[in-house]
């Protein structure tokens, strides 16, 4: 596998800027986000350049219990083959939990969360991987993920989790340094001891994103400029292994191009400067063919009772997420309640992107009242059938729409909510407002 080299995360508002950004060796995209059959004509661009593309995942949720959908991967494995990638990438992440296998409520979280460091979690993941990597057509990468909170009884550092992990499956990793500095100020983790203990051959790129700080809690945002500290702990990844590749993220509150290329070159600088310190060291050059070749160990997969173990586990705490359940004992509450206004809040961000029309109708009443609604509503799909589902409970009385804005409102439910387009007949559209809106 050639070396990626400086990336950045490709997104629709800055598709123009990273076209002409001098010195982008390749991007990622949101693989959920792309349509093989229908890439952005800025995509097409860079493609027909030989600018390498990878799509990156973010709902397989590998660290949940139940085995990986079949679906999705699919849909990943046509992404990869449709963008020509060399590898696709997910996250060690639960998003979901719930159902026939704990026979609980199924939920959703819209947000990657923490997996236990424990031996079931570990077995678990790995056979979620193996899995994973059978289905998909190129190589598969998972990254470490930022969290606000930290499951009690851990057996195991976030180093040796993911050594674990690489050694028994041969999966690459995608090491996010913002995360790491996130996991230090949020959960008191060293950076430097998380990446003595990583296999560093097995490192395929890294990502590097800002955040902000507020109330001693590092919130990962994507939305603000890359900070020293997370800069430093670049230079001390690049210190030990020549990264393969490096990727600047972010997803909201886009700068100008000309402050997006200094965060791209205050990248680069920090990989020079460190790997200048360590000239004469071994570097990571081959690292592409040295993770191919790592066999996987022969261990049993993970049972029916270690899977339904971890699913109860994970279903108590994304209830107390999103379902305002009683937090599950070792826990920290007050973290559970940063942790649950955060993705109430995103729940909110998301919608109003996937479905302006509502902020448009609702104006500035939108937001508290879905931050109100998700409160006792937690998702039970994706973020489409999240905006129908509050769009509906608002029109059954849920907070306040009157007038022309609730008139306007049923209209977009009634255009949206069903799986066929319908009928732009008036009295067929008040017939199925009547039936949906009293459950008959």
């Amino acid at each position: 596998m050639a070396r990626l080299g400086t990336g950045i995360g490709w997104r629709p508002e800055i598709a123009d800027a990273v076209e002409r950004m001098p010195g982008i060796d390749w991007v990622e995209v949101v693989a959920e986000n792309t349509c093989p059959g229908h890439l952005p004509d800025s995509l097409r661009r860079l493609l027909d350049r030989g600018v390498t593309v990878v799509p990156h995942g973010v709902s397989l949720g590998l660290g949940g219990a139940d085995r990986p959908d079949a679906g999705r991967l699919a849909a990943l494995a046509e992404r990869a083959e449709a963008l020509g990638s060399p590898l696709v990438t997910e996250h060690i992440a639960f998003v979901r939990a719930g159902g026939p296998l704990t026979t609980t409520a199924r939920l959703e979280a819209g947000h990657l969360l923490p997996v236990p460091r424990t031996r079931d979690a570990l077995d678990v993941l790995c056979e979620n991987v193996r899995i994973a990597q059978d289905a998909l057509p190129v190589p598969l990468a998972v990254e470490n993920i930022a969290a606000l909170i930290s499951w009690p009884g851990e057996e195991m550092t976030e180093g040796q989790f993911l050594y674990e992990l690489a050694d028994r499956t041969g999966v690459r990793l995608l090491i996010d340094v913002a995360n790491l500095h996130t996991n230090h100020v949020n959960r008191g983790e060293d950076p430097a001891k998380a990446l003595a203990e990583l296999p560093l051959e097995a490192i395929a790129y890294v990502h590097v994103a800002g955040g902000f700080e507020r109330d001693g809690v590092w919130h990962d945002s994507h939305a603000h400029p890359v900070p020293r500290p997370v800069l430093d702990i670049l230079a001390d990844l690049a210190s030990r292994v020549s990264p393969p590749g490096v990727l600047l993220e972010r997803d909201e509150n886009f700068p100008e191009p000309g402050e997006l290329e200094r965060e791209l070159d205050a990248i680069r600088e920090a990989i020079k400067h460190a790997v200048k310190e360590t000239a004469g060291e071994p570097a990571g050059e081959a690292v592409g063919e040295a993770v191919r070749e790592t066999a996987r160990v022969d261990v049993p997969a993970a049972g029916d009772a270690t899977r339904q173990r971890l699913g109860l586990a994970q279903a108590a705490l994304l209830s107390a997420l999103v379902a305002g359940t009683p937090a599950p004992e070792g826990f920290d509450r007050v973290r559970l309640g940063v942790q649950a206004r955060s993705l109430a809040a995103k729940r909110a961000d998301v919608v109003a992107k996937v479905a302006p029309e509502l902020p448009g109708i609702l104006g500035t009443g939108y937001r508290p009242a879905f931050l109100a609604y998700a409160q006792g509503h937690p998702m039970r799909g994706g973020y489409r059938q999240d905006a129908l589902d509050f769009a509906e409970h608002v029109l059954l009385g849920g907070s306040p729409a009157e007038g022309r804005s609730r008139r306007e409102l049923r209209r977009w439910w009634l255009d949206r909510s069903g799986p066929a387009p319908r009928s732009r007949s008036p009295l067929a559209r008040v017939a199925r407002a009547g039936r949906a809106l009293t459950g008959r």
